[in-house]
């Protein structure tokens, strides 16, 4: 079991009181830990310095860090350091050796405009060119810095994507702010009323299209395959031997592909920034067949109104009606509107959409209400209905 210390720096830590201060740090490791077995096995322990209220450091103490990490390794990290003590740290090499980080500016979202909710968060308009999306998840620091690699990824591979150049405080929660010049989600710009409803979302649907036929050669991303077989894993008490074994099956069949998925392609998370469209939220990045981007569309746009019709209201701000005529064009604008197997590719889709759904709905709170029971049920029926079509996920 790993245990956790937190210690607090503050003032100053200079030739003229490092000897008490490494005593001082020394006791209080020491302090708090369950039994004299537990303060024996160093490998047990994490040891992270607070340095919020650290004005400075010398290299006396300095000396006292190196210490510290002779004794305990990567279990030791610096945290909440002012701009002043990581130059120090910087400028003499420990950035490479500890675990440093800088603190993190604060920031006021009180009276800011909400632009989009999603499930991890919120995003806000901070002004005009600047969004900050505030996450509502205990894990919200590494779930942020996950997403910062994936867009600089993306980016680099030749993906519009806006890439977060500031992690900050907001209250006791955490965000991730973005620089988008004159920007709407395109969710935002279907629901205007002088709105182009078919010319946006032919334009929403090209984009989806151009992200899709980018070959990402060997760039490590997860496999999107892999995703759900973890999916068919999680809801296996579900699911019949039967089903379990045939979902496997067809996963594991799917050739590898080094295409992007981004895992939530639905309007909200598509841009328009200057003219040009760009993806944000980026934490979900795979690489894989376009069924794994599509399939969550059609949970988005068709199954979350199966059960609850104004759930497209609620969440999206728009009615059934244009939700079923954005599906609708979706699978007209990607295959066309001719294509032969069309019907069969809906049905590869719809599998792939109930399975993430039940997961959605098996993972959450959701599944002990009335409503989560109802879409549990259906899902499955959907599941066992089109298992006896699909034959392969392959378009």
């Amino acid at each position: 079991m790993i245990m956790k210390k937190t210690i607090k720096l503050c003032g100053r830590i200079d030739s003229n009181n490092a000897a008490q201060k490494e005593s001082e740090i020394l006791e209080e490791i020491e302090a708090g830990y369950d039994s004299p077995d537990d303060t024996d096995d160093t490998s047990q322990k994490e040891i992270v310095l607070d340095a919020e209220k650290l004005e400075y450091i010398s290299s006396a103490g300095l000396r006292i860090l190196m210490k510290l990490r002779k004794t305990y390794g990567d279990s030791f990290s610096i945290i909440n350091t002012s701009p002043e003590v990581y130059e120090i740290f910087e400028t003499t090499g420990f950035t490479q050796l500890f675990d440093v980080k800088k603190r993190l500016r604060s920031i006021d979202i009180d009276g800011c405009e909400v632009i989009g909710r999603g499930f991890y968060g919120t995003v806000y308009r901070i002004d005009i060119d600047t969004i900050v999306k505030v996450y509502n998840t205990p894990d919200a620091v590494s779930m942020i810095e996950n997403e910062q690699k994936m867009a600089k990824l993306a980016f680099l591979n030749g993906i519009p994507t806006a890439i977060s150049y500031d992690t900050v405080k907001v209250g006791d929660s955490y965000g991730s702010v973005f620089e988008l010049l004159r920007s709407e989600t395109f969710n935002d710009l279907i629901k205007k009323d002088d709105c182009d409803l078919e010319k946006v979302t032919t334009e929403y649907v090209e984009f989806l299209k151009q992200v899709h036929s980018i070959d990402l050669g060997d760039v490590d991303l997860p496999r999107a395959k892999d995703i759900y077989l973890n999916y068919v894993e999680f809801d296996r008490p579900y699911l019949t031997g039967e089903q379990y074994d045939r979902l496997r099956e067809l996963l594991t069949a799917l050739p590898d592909e080094n295409h992007l998925v981004h895992g939530d392609f639905q309007m909200k998370n598509v841009m328009l920034s200057d003219g040009e469209p760009m993806l944000i939220d980026m934490d979900t990045l795979s690489a894989g067949a376009p069924v794994f981007d599509l399939g969550p569309l059609y949970a988005t746009y068709r199954l979350f109104g199966e059960d609850e019709p104004e759930n497209s209201m609620n969440f999206l701000g728009i009615s059934e009606e244009t939700t079923a005529f954005i599906w609708d064009k979706i699978m007209d604008v990607y295959f066309g509107a001719d294509h032969p197997a069309l019907e069969e590719i809906t049905d590869k889709i719809k599998l792939v959409a109930n399975l993430r759904f039940l997961y959605v709905v098996t993972a959450t709170e959701l599944k002990d209400s009335e409503l989560g029971q109802t879409r549990i049920r259906h899902a499955l029926e959907h599941i066992d209905e089109l298992l006896s079509k699909v034959s392969t996920l392959e378009f």
